[in-house]
Order: structure tokens, then C-alpha cells, then sequence
């Protein structure tokens, strides 16, 4: 660019003393230090995310003498050393039942001081480990596939009939068509297969 060009006229000079100059970020936190302070530095152990700022020169010296195990023994430190390599999370020994014995604790887990104290809800019983059905549940009703149910009509019984009641019916009926009772009649014994056929049916089922 010439010097006498019309542009160089316009170029923006800072002045002297602009009072941008002397707006700075927080000052730093070292006592008796006045300059700003635009360096982090952590607080320590159980005060995570929480940091000093300070000036250069004192976030080094600081960073000399800082040390995060300070106040803890050797076997917490190793302990803590040895959650680390988990990144601090649960873990528990391999095997059946392997939790019995661990009850889902760590290593990091006890020296923080956590307790895993909680309840698990099963309600139906699916696992073992709920109360059963809740009180106000009402009834379950057992599924009855097609050949169940024509099992049940056949001892002329409801859907929802009990165990006793299958067991009930089906010697009644026995004792009605006994051949001995009925002289050889062709149509009780009949009658007699069907009733025998029909509760073998429903105890390999599972309903008697």
C-alpha cells in the first residue's frame, strides 16, 4: 500500500490507554497475588470438580506439592489404585451364585462407602425371590388349550374346576359305568373309555 493512499488514513489504530486494556479474567487465588488467574488447579480428593485458579507461576508451584492421596493409608491407596483399573465400577466374581459371596460390591464400591442395600420386586414369583401374586391380583387363571377343555366337558365339568374336582368327578364316573354294575352294556363302556381317556388327558396336563 502507498503512503499516500486514501486507505491508509483509515486504518485503526489502537490509542493509548483504551480501557479495554486492563479488564481481566478472576484474580488469582494464591494469597497476596494480584495478577489474574486463568489456570485451573483441583481442590483435592472428595471435592471433585471443584479447582483454584491461579496465575502461572503459582499453578506450577502448586502442582509441585499437590498430591490427591494425601491423608489416606497404604492399604487405601492400593485399594484405590486397584478400583481404577475398573474405572471405579461394580464388579464381582464369576461363577454360580458368584454374587452370595460378594453381595455386589467392589473393591471401589467399599472404600466410597457404598452400601447396595436394595430389594428386588417379583411379585408372580417368576424367580423365587417375590412374595407371590399380590393379594389384590385376584385368581390366575390357568390357559386350557382345546383338547383340555373337551377333556373337562367330558367329566362334565366347568373350565375352571379344580384338582379335587376332576378327581371327584372322574371316580364317580368310573363307579356309574362299571361294567360290573351296568351287566356288559355297550354304551357305558364306551362312555367308561371316554371318562378314562379324558382324565388320563388332564393329568398329563398338569390339572390332577
Amino acid at each position: 500500500m502507498k503512503l499516500e493512499s486514501k486507505y491508509f488514513d483509515r486504518i485503526r489504530v489502537k490509542p493509548d490507554g483504551d480501557p479495554a486494556e486492563g479488564q481481566r479474567g478472576p484474580e488469582c487465588n494464591w494469597p497476596g497475588c494480584q495478577r489474574g488467574g486463568c489456570h485451573r488447579a483441583p481442590k483435592g480428593r472428595g471435592r471433585e470438580g471443584e479447582y483454584f485458579l491461579y496465575c502461572l507461576e503459582h499453578v506450577r508451584d502448586y502442582n509441585k506439592s499437590y498430591n490427591y492421596f494425601s491423608g489416606m493409608s497404604d492399604d487405601e491407596v492400593a485399594t484405590f489404585q486397584k478400583a481404577s483399573i475398573t474405572g471405579h465400577r461394580p464388579t464381582w466374581s464369576s461363577g454360580v451364585n458368584a454374587w452370595a459371596s460378594t453381595g455386589f460390591r467392589s473393591a471401589a464400591q467399599a472404600h466410597m462407602g457404598f452400601k447396595a442395600d436394595f430389594e428386588t420386586s417379583d411379585p408372580f414369583g417368576l424367580f423365587g425371590m417375590g412374595q407371590g401374586p399380590r393379594a389384590d391380583a385376584g385368581p390366575q387363571r390357568r390357559p386350557i388349550r382345546n383338547s383340555e377343555r373337551k377333556s373337562l366337558h367330558a367329566l362334565d365339568l366347568a373350565e375352571d374346576a379344580s384338582s379335587a374336582d376332576i378327581k371327584s368327578r372322574f371316580k364317580a364316573l368310573v363307579k356309574l359305568h362299571h361294567p360290573d354294575i351296568n351287566g356288559g352294556d355297550k354304551q357305558s363302556e364306551d362312555r367308561l373309555r371316554e371318562v378314562i381317556q379324558a382324565y388320563n388327558q388332564l393329568k398329563q396336563a398338569g390339572f390332577c
